[in-house]
């Protein structure tokens, strides 16, 4: 039976505690905080969040208790949120959900940290909460988000719906909700408030709007937590009501994703959660793992290499759509693009994912000798898979083959501890912060159930005038 789905969601947030949660799931759900955080400050040099600063501005709000990583301010949380969120989904660096059924499109659903991260992160600094209560708040959020993007029918992704902004917003709601320790009932109005606000179409990836998607999740779904705690109401069931969520933006759902499967196990463990390699979207990236292992292993150069055929499921290019790309933001969604670049700089990194480097003349060259097209037998591997096959041939007539179904990051081939701390090194340096203070910021959110105070963080990561001890501590931030 599908009609209590809203229930069962809202009772297992206002039930989620740190301390039966299994001690792996922390440990990858801290890892996806360190990520996000850290993407948070890479993206806030970006130009759609400094437009998108620039007009919170003019609202006359700064002086608020909730940090802006990576621009130094404090505004009202949900502006914080809005604003981190976009940051953490601005170079398409973010982290992505698995998938477990073949009928999932492409084998991913959500983008989880970019909305829920930021809802939870701008409460807790706003209620003077702890890094534990971070951690339950973003635990809950995520799972909840997880279980209802895998829930509903995959025609909601299909026709266009980007489930980071609709489905996001319902994980933000209820992180904010289980930090501000709500009962299941508020919780419901909660989720009944954000599923009214739920939006975001994939139209739009390509432009600065696709991580506004994102900023916009976390900022609705706190906002539908504050007004749910005054006594907002609401529906009660707005994920299976006929008229609900469920019905109106995926005509229907899997009833047994949520209630066999939430929480149990938690998703951070089966099928897992992918940290990006690249700024670049997740359906490019087995393909570009399995491309620079070959350019490593046989020493490619753009001279050598006559043609490169990148073959996958037919779902996949009708999201990787800029075959020609004009700028960074279309080239994070072009296989060509992608692949280019892997063999002529060996590396696709934030400084690759610029206008500049995008235009180049010898990079434009370089993508005309890359053909992506369906392969056959790459369709029949399923969809819950991103399946890509490369072939390279050579000019001197030779041919080399490789084949991915998952990318570095992902479950089957993680980044080491190492290598997560190297990319949000990488990230912080992009925004101007420097590695000692990096490295100090790394060693307390992979703590995070120890900090007292999540301003020892924020000071760390906030990029701008506030003014932090050598511990991270902000004199200047209001007192919790």
């Amino acid at each position: 039976m599908s009609d209590a789905l809203t229930a069962k969601v809202s009772r297992f947030v206002a039930d989620t505690r740190l301390d039966v949660v299994p001690p792996a799931a922390v440990l990858r759900a801290k890892h996806s905080i360190l990520d996000g955080l850290g993407l948070a400050v890479a993206g806030a040099r970006t130009e759609g969040v400094r437009l998108a600063a620039a007009e919170v501005a003019s609202y006359d709000c700064q002086g608020g208790t909730s940090t802006v990583l990576g621009r130094g301010t404090l505004l009202p949380a949900r502006f914080a949120a809005f604003l981190n969120g976009m940051a953490i989904h601005a170079d398409d660096f973010d982290d992505t959900q698995l998938a477990t059924a073949p009928d999932r499109v492409y084998g991913l659903l959500t983008h989880p940290t970019a909305p829920v991260l930021p809802a939870v992160l701008g409460l807790a600094e706003q209620e003077g909460r702890s890094g534990a209560d971070l951690l339950a708040a973003y635990l809950a959020g995520t799972e909840a988000e997880c279980a209802i993007a895998e829930s509903i029918n995959p025609r909601h992704y299909e026709t266009g719906f980007h489930s980071t902004g609709t489905i996001g917003t319902f994980g933000a709601a209820a992180g904010a909700a289980r930090l501000l320790g709500f009962d299941a009932g508020t919780t419901a109005s909660a989720l009944a408030l954000a599923g009214s606000q739920a939006a975001g179409l994939r139209e739009n990836f390509g432009t600065m709007t696709k991580p506004f998607h994102a900023g916009r999740a976390a900022e609705s779904g706190l906002l539908a937590a504050r007004l749910a705690g005054k006594g907002f109401t609401a529906a009660p069931d707005i994920l299976e009501a006929g008229r609900g969520f469920f019905s109106a933006a995926g005509g229907g759902c899997d009833p047994a994703k949520i209630t066999d499967h939430l929480g149990n196990p938690w998703t951070f463990l089966s099928p897992g959660v992918s940290i990006k390699p690249y700024p670049s979207g997740s359906l490019t990236h087995p393909a570009m793992t399995a491309f620079l292992e070959l350019v490593r292993a046989h020493g490619l150069r753009a001279g050598d290499v006559a043609e490169v055929r990148v073959g996958t499921n037919r779902h996949m290019p009708n999201a990787l759509i800029h075959h020609r790309p004009a700028d960074h933001l279309a080239a994070k969604f072009s296989m060509e693009f992608c692949i280019a670049i892997l063999l002529l700089r060996g590396r696709a990194g934030l400084t690759e994912f610029s206008d500049e480097v995008v235009t180049d003349p010898e990079v434009k060259a370089t993508i005309e000798k890359v053909r992506f097209e369906v392969d056959p037998e790459a369709d029949a591997a399923g969809y819950n898979t991103m399946t890509s096959i490369i072939r390279v041939l050579l000019t001197d007539g030779r041919q080399v083959e490789g084949r991915a179904a998952f990318a570095k990051g992902s479950p089957a081939s993680p980044m080491s501890e190492q290598e997560l701390r190297d990319k949000f090194l990488d990230c912080l340096a992009a925004g101007g912060i420097a590695a000692q203070a990096g490295q100090r910021a790394a060693d307390l959110i992979l703590s995070l159930e120890d900090q007292p105070d999540l301003r020892a963080i924020t000071g760390l990561l906030s990029g701008g005038t506030r003014a932090h001890g050598d511990d991270g501590t902000v004199p200047t931030a209001s007192p919790a």
